[in-house]
């Protein structure tokens, strides 16, 4: 494999990276605790969208099991996010054939 084919093979990946990370930062999962008391969206670029609280547990007579909630949803999506920006940042990397890195 000659330079130039690894600088078109190098452009064209930066391409398609950019593409998947602009499509990731659109695309969104959705994770709950407490029964739906929490319900967290977080992008798939591994930043959150919001956080909706259901006003019954959120009356302040127990900040801490609220506040776990929160956590765990927010864990659970970002985890979800993870995963599909891992898998789609693969299929453009998958079969790369690179001189002394494969």
């Amino acid at each position: 494999m000659n330079m130039s084919s690894i600088v078109k093979q190098a452009a064209r990946l930066q391409q398609q990276m950019e593409k998947v990370q602009s499509d990731l930062s659109s695309r969104t999962v959705e994770a709950t605790s407490g029964g739906g008391a929490v319900k967290v969206v977080a992008k798939c670029d591994g930043t959150l969208a919001s956080i909706k609280i259901d006003p019954a547990v959120a009356n302040g007579q127990d900040i801490q099991l609220l506040e776990d909630m929160i956590v765990s949803a927010t864990n659970q999506a970002l985890v979800q996010a993870r995963e599909i920006s891992t898998k789609e940042m693969g299929k453009v990397t998958s079969g790369l054939k690179i001189p002394g890195l494969t």
